[in-house]
């Protein structure tokens, strides 16, 4: 059962209640796909159907101009698999699927796009693969069934930049079709674009991850959301997960680090200075290094304060909603 938002839903609820959790929630963001979803959830309601696993499909639709929000609404009304959670606007992927982290009830989590390119029928095997104790299992589309230049050739260059910058060798960040289990994602805080980094996250909380290939389809309706211009975010965003990574609980070691490095360059070159002046009476004032010296040593002293106030953000982040700086994976004790 899930941690965090669904344990407090759910305290309380007698062994009942507590019966009717589903065994799988599958969570997909949708975006201008109404073409697509009547087949999409055809698809995964025929898949998980055939096996004897109980399951909710949740759609989470971000912000839709094309009818995608109406068509969820009117499903959601007549079908039992089906939770449609409608944002007010359009926040983009990460803030869509953490939604629908959120509102999913399932002791296994299973993301997706609504574009019919992932195969819900690879989901059971999936699934499978995560009962042999992975935290994480990503799909690798193998034999991707997009364009070259747009779409394959940034994928590539990404999915090599982050593999060595995290240290998660998987071949397919961007592939959507994931499996996880739930108490995984209730420790991870999506936000900005994440969303294509949630193995590197789930490796900084200590998951075992694993992938398997999976199908991929030509899109069949409407057009890509994606490009190359996204490739200046997921430089950005791979910044962002390299400083977490590393530095997350102790934001001084870097911060102070260059600070400390920055102030004593600053102070050699201001005592070379000062010797200079005085021991040979030469004019200082229109000498770069000057400037140089002292532009180290105010930098060096802001990086140190940004280190102290990172450090007391840091604190107050995980004091304030009561999150551990370490992960249990289990507790063995003598029966």
């Amino acid at each position: 059962m899930r941690s965090g938002l669904v344990s407090d839903r759910l305290a309380g609820q007698d062994e009942a209640i507590s019966s009717v959790v589903p065994d799988v929630s599958v969570v997909v963001p949708v975006h201008d796909e109404v073409e697509s979803l009547p087949h999409l959830l055809e698809a995964i309601a025929f898949t998980l159907s055939a096996t004897e696993l109980s399951y909710e499909i949740i759609c989470v639709d971000d912000g839709s101009t094309d009818g995608s929000a109406e068509f969820l609404r009117e499903q959601a009304q007549i079908r039992n698999d089906l939770k449609a959670v409608i944002l007010r606007r359009n926040y983009g992927q990460t803030a869509a699927m953490a939604a629908g982290f959120n509102y999913a009830l399932g002791k296994a989590i299973v993301t997706l796009d609504a574009d019919l390119q992932n195969d819900p029928a690879d989901i059971p095997m999936l699934l499978a693969k995560l009962e042999e104790g992975y935290d994480l299992v990503s799909g690798w589309r193998k034999n991707r069934q997009d364009g070259a230049v747009n779409r394959l050739l940034p994928s590539k260059i990404a999915n090599w930049l982050i593999r060595r910058s995290t240290s998660v060798y998987i071949h397919d960040y961007g592939c959507s079709l994931k499996a996880y289990r739930a108490e995984l994602v209730a420790d991870m805080n999506l936000y900005g674009e994440l969303h294509r980094f949630l193995p590197a996250l789930a490796y900084i909380e200590g998951a075992r991850i694993t992938e398997m290939p999976v199908r991929h389809h030509a899109r069949r309706f409407g057009r890509s959301k994606y490009g190359i211009w996204r490739t200046f975010r997921v430089l950005m965003d791979l910044l962002t997960i390299l400083f977490m990574k590393k530095f997350l609980t102790r934001p001084m070691h870097v911060f102070g680090l260059w600070g400390l490095v920055s102030m004593a360059c600053g102070g050699a070159i201001g005592i070379y200075l000062t010797f200079v002046k005085f021991a040979f009476h030469q004019n200082i004032g229109d000498r770069p290094l000057l400037i140089l010296a002292v532009l180290l040593l105010v930098t060096g002293v802001q990086l140190f304060c940004f280190g102290l106030l990172a450090e007391l953000l840091m604190r107050t982040y995980h004091e304030s909603q009561g999150r551990p700086i370490y992960r249990v994976r289990e507790v063995v004790t003598k029966v």
